[in-house]
């Protein structure tokens, strides 16, 4: 019996060794192959998470307003913020508009959350610096066309007027060029604009960045709606649609290469190994006249096959992780985390492929005529 397995692992060993051209080619084929499915399947899985952060630079994704345009309560707000799930909102802030009055002339102006304001319009082209604290009523940022109708740049002072005697002046610390109704707007902090409009906590609406990645928007509209009638909600389209949209194109798109490359690599070993096998036909043919089954037969090409796909397995695992970290940094700016299914779907993928190239090889070697063969026909 020792002798039995001795031979076999011989024959086995002799078989890659004097054939290492087309092993190579076997190994390369199946390498390539594990390495595209694990880059794949690390890009798939993570993608949800760096998808939805790429996204968000494009500012505010859902709105928060009144269902019978009126002004809504931050008390109402606040209440939202801290029911919603833990990690689903990403930045919020209300908004109240109002007019008010310059020197010069009546202004419109906007007041945020400043601490949030720069997530929630990350296109802002800011000349100067941004405001960073909510409680700032020193400092206000400027519109670019309300700026230069004012005569204004950054430093300069800037007074509101409601009488006589109740006045207000700002720095202006920064010209925001948005390229929208913002740029002709003065923009100050919430609880100013609350006090100065006499509209101590309201605001017009709210926007949000939530997160999106399997279009959770559309259920807490819903949920927010039902647990609050006077208020609407809903995505914005054009942020949020977006985002469902591009993930699942561009994981059918990863999963339509990663098939592809599949099918190459089946029909790569496929025939290097029917090749391989047209070689040995005097060698099989000669362990069947000396008694060995097909059984035997089949072991051992099954189990040559399968010691090239484990090496090739572990080295496409490496590749496949260096290339995910590629197309992590070039696409995302952000390294892909190798979540724990990569590896087994890694390993059944591969192993399948090995499985469907070897069967015709292996039916061609159970095929061989052994008198003819041996006779040299």
């Amino acid at each position: 019996m020792a002798a039995r397995k001795s031979l076999f692992w011989s024959l086995i060993f002799r078989a890659l060794r004097l054939r290492l051209q087309r092993v190579l080619i076997i190994f390369t084929a199946l390498t390539v192959g594990a390495g595209i499915v694990t880059a794949m399947a690390a890009v798939y899985f993570d993608i949800n998470t760096k998808m939805s952060r790429e996204l968000r630079t494009f500012g505010a994704n859902f709105y928060i307003g009144s269902a019978h345009n009126e002004l809504i309560s931050e008390e109402q707000i606040n209440e939202i913020l801290e029911l919603t799930p833990r990690g689903l909102i990403t930045a919020a802030s209300p908004y109240l508009y109002g007019v008010a009055r310059t020197d010069l002339e009546k202004i419109v102006i906007m007041g945020v959350w400043f601490d949030n304001i720069r997530q929630l319009s990350p296109y802002w082209q800011i000349t100067g610096s941004a405001i960073g604290v909510n409680f700032d009523d020193k400092n206000a940022m400027i519109g670019k066309n309300l700026a230069e109708r004012l005569h204004l740049k950054v430093g300069d002072k800037l007074t509101l007027s409601k009488n006589a005697a109740e006045k207000h002046q700002f720095t202006i610390k920064g010209i925001v060029e948005a390229g929208d109704a913002t740029d002709a707007m003065l923009i100050v902090g919430l609880e100013f604009a609350q006090n100065w409009l006499e509209k101590e906590g309201l605001a017009n609406n709210v926007l949000l960045i939530i997160k999106n990645d399997q279009n959770q928007a559309e259920q807490f509209a819903q949920d927010l709606e039902r647990n609050y009638p006077d208020l609407s909600a809903r995505p914005i389209r054009k942020i949020s649609a977006s985002e469902g949209q591009i993930l699942n194109k561009i994981k059918g798109l990863m999963g339509l290469i990663a098939l592809v490359i599949l099918i190459l690599a089946t029909l790569c070993v496929n025939t290097t190994l029917i090749a391989i096998v047209g070689e040995r036909a005097k060698e099989f043919a000669l362990q069947k006249a000396l008694g060995a089954g097909k059984s035997d037969i089949i072991k051992q090409i099954g189990t040559e096959t399968l010691i090239i796909a484990c090496g090739a397995i572990i080295a496409g695992l490496i590749l496949g992780y260096g290339l995910a970290q590629l197309l992590g940094l070039t696409v995302f700016k952000a390294y892909i985390d190798m979540r724990l299914p990569v590896i087994p779907i890694t390993i059944a993928l591969s192993l399948a492929v090995a499985f469907l190239a070897v069967i015709i090889p292996t039916q061609r070697a159970l095929a061989i005529q052994t008198a003819n063969v041996l006779k040299g026909e």
